[in-house]
């Protein structure tokens, strides 16, 4: 995306982003076509071509947004909950996510709703992980692990592909969702944990 320099091409580029979420929310990720953000926003379809030449440039940039607003979520809501049980940790990390997507209706639809097309990019899963990893880190002594930061990118990417499964068995995010990532992402840092040790 073009970064905008003038106060005018913020204010499209916020126009164009808020109305690509009412479509989100209202339409489904189907409806969001450039012609839909011109049509809903009052803007013309070369003021939205300017900033996102395609839909896929618009949609990788809201999830770049939901993902980054899911990080600073996640280290507004994690406190050092004062255990050294690694299940209990885990199970945290989980809820706080869950708790991000249930609220966010949008970012449920394009993340977890959807194969991601284009892809999450690895550089902004890893803001959310690097959350989960202080968190995590803050409150038990884990031993030294081989690639620590990419344990914690796929420790995050299990949680949400489970997220995921369960929106498009369920078409909603419940507590098989929140049950099935605790389990799946406690296992996967217990094998980690008993490798290392």
């Amino acid at each position: 995306m073009l970064k905008p320099k003038q106060e005018r091409s913020k204010q499209r580029i916020k126009t164009i982003l808020e109305t690509a979420e009412q479509i989100l929310l209202d339409e489904g990720l189907e409806a969001l076509t450039i012609a839909n953000i011109s049509k809903f926003s009052g803007l013309k379809r070369t003021s939205t071509y300017k900033f996102f030449p395609t839909a896929d440039s618009l949609k990788e940039t809201l999830i770049e947004e939901y993902i980054l607003n899911c990080a600073k979520f996640f280290t507004d809501k994690s406190a050092n909950i004062n255990t050294d049980q690694l299940s209990v940790v885990i199970l945290r990390c989980v809820e706080i996510l869950y708790e991000y997507f249930d609220e966010n209706k949008a970012s449920q639809c394009i993340i977890l709703n959807n194969t991601v097309t284009p892809p999450v990019n690895a550089s902004v899963i890893k803001h959310l992980s690097t959350s989960i990893q202080s968190f995590v880190e803050s409150n038990i002594e884990l031993p030294k692990m081989y690639n620590t930061d990419g344990i914690y990118r796929v420790l995050t990417q299990i949680i949400i592909s489970i997220f995921s499964l369960n929106v498009k068995e369920s078409n909603i995010l419940n507590q098989t969702g929140k049950i099935e990532a605790h389990r799946a992402g406690h296992a996967y840092m217990l094998n980690w944990v008993n490798q290392s040790s």
